[in-house]
């Protein structure tokens, strides 16, 4: 973990829709290349020179040695301005920061992935994680709820996921286009198709804080501990190290003691305003 940041190149960028794009990564320095290393569910602090500095989940595979990727929304100064960016430009990197989820913990068990809106890049990392290790997982059910049909992202990542083995993708929108051939209404209903067994399973989740509430409940009540669940939370991060206090949430902070924490720790403080 670095305080200051290093130098990295963008070898490429992807296009995901009109405002988010993913932009894939490189040290320049090569003994950091080989260095780096980092958790499903970590994020890094991206910084462009003259502009700002902003939190970014890392959306790519632990062992992949060849970039580090991270897809981001323009919806402020400083993502808008990475929007422009294009391959060959550079930007600070500074990580990784924060606990990421718990996968070594969680081997043997099936995995649920839930998540709604458009928060979902914190968990890709952890697919992609379970999708080349296989054999050391169970059951692997993916869960996304958007709010319309069009805000899916990743649509071909989704139907290549269902074509692996022993994997169960389960898709819906609060609004449903033209054409949509998945289900409507809310992640919650996804619930009653998902396989997986309640006694043997760890659910990772992201996305609005009312809709893990929603879904953590229903999970609750269809037997699984709360001590399975597993929540990745947003807050407002500024310095990644927890002495600006920005991201405060109760005792902990969400930049070193999150992002992902357990659901039985923190259960008191959802939805307490001002937390």
């Amino acid at each position: 973990m670095n305080i200051l940041p290093y130098v990295a190149e963008i070898i490429h960028r992807t296009e995901e829709s009109e405002d988010i794009f993913t932009l894939h990564i490189r040290l320049k320095d090569k003994a950091m290349q080989k260095s780096y290393r980092f958790q499903p569910g970590q994020f890094n602090m991206l910084y462009l020179h003259g502009v700002g500095e902003i939190p970014i989940s890392i959306a790519s595979d632990p062992d992949d040695q060849e970039h580090i990727s991270h897809t981001i929304r323009a919806v402020g100064r400083v993502s808008r301005a990475m929007k422009q960016l294009q391959a060959g430009d550079q930007v600070g990197l500074r990580g990784p920061y924060g606990r990421g989820w718990p996968l070594q913990q969680v081997e043997g068990k099936d995995i649920v992935i839930a998540t709604g809106g458009l928060g979902c890049a914190p968990v890709v990392a952890v697919i992609n994680y379970v999708a080349r290790r296989r054999e050391q997982y169970g059951r692997l059910v993916i869960m996304q709820g958007v709010k319309h049909s069009k805000d899916l992202l990743w649509r071909d990542c989704y139907d290549n996921w269902a074509k692996m083995p022993n994997t169960q993708v389960l898709l819906a929108a609060d609004v449903a286009g033209a054409n949509w051939p998945f289900a409507t209404g809310r992640i919650s209903q996804l619930l009653d198709q998902a396989a997986f067994d309640v006694n043997n399973a760890a659910v990772m989740m992201c996305g609005p804080e009312g809709m893990m509430i929603g879904t953590t409940k229903d999970l609750t009540q269809r037997g699984l501990a709360e001590s399975a669940i597993w929540l990745s939370m947003e807050r407002n991060m500024k310095c990644a190290v927890g002495h600006c206090g920005h991201c405060q949430f109760g005792k902990d902070f969400v930049c070193k003691d999150g992002p992902v924490f357990c659901y039985a720790d923190i259960k008191e403080r959802l939805s307490v305003r001002g937390l």
